[in-house]
């Protein structure tokens, strides 16, 4: 355990250990020094509480959320009351979740039927022709090459917009994917004149 308490140091990583039994050979001096912050809630002894904390105290609190935390740096103890549920409310709000409708399977569908019409997986055809001049249009007046441009603007997924895209490159009208920057477009309105005609 400490070894992989020192590693998480170094990368930014917040472990949380307990122990409800906060002896010696649990609570080692190693783990003790590479958890500089510490909480103990009520503890039966003054040994169990010096144990965690390096104090006496925590065997004087009341219980039921009632802590003492010691924190990084610091000898000063800070008595704190946590939040803590029974475990009769903590089933109240469960059979509360469990009481509220189901979702109507109409809306689901409908749900489904869009994301189905937005996402497909086929590749761009005839009948996205009317679709793919809009795409144009739009990336050729921004002067912007973005998925998310299409995606907001024409209220299409992920997908389809980045098959548009793809597509626009094929036809010379955005350059080649660069990482996360939006393609350069390599017409200008001029072309928009001459699609039109």
């Amino acid at each position: 355990m400490p070894t992989s308490a020192i590693s998480t140091c170094g990368f930014g990583i917040h472990l949380v250990i307990a122990t409800q039994r906060p002896s010696v050979d649990v609570i080692t001096g190693l783990i003790k020094a590479n958890f500089p912050s510490r909480i103990a809630f009520q503890v039966a002894t003054k040994i169990d509480s010096r144990t965690i904390i390096d104090t006496s105290g925590a065997e004087k609190l009341i219980g039921r959320g009632d802590m003492l935390y010691l924190g990084s740096g610091s000898s000063e103890l800070v008595r704190l009351h946590n939040a803590f549920l029974s475990i009769g409310e903590i089933e109240a709000v469960m059979d509360h979740i469990k009481s509220q409708p189901q979702a109507d399977e109409l809306v689901l569908e409908s749900v489904r039927e869009k994301t189905t019409l937005d996402d497909d997986s086929g590749e761009i055809g005839e009948g996205d022709d009317e679709l793919l001049n809009e795409a144009i249009k739009l990336v050729v007046i921004h002067q912007q090459g973005s998925i998310s441009l299409i995606q907001r603007r024409m209220k299409v997924g992920y997908s389809r917009a980045a098959r548009l895209i793809d597509r626009m490159e094929q036809l010379s009208i955005v350059g080649p994917f660069t990482g996360s920057k939006a393609r350069e477009v390599m017409v200008d309105e001029t072309y928009l004149q001459m699609i039109e005609e």
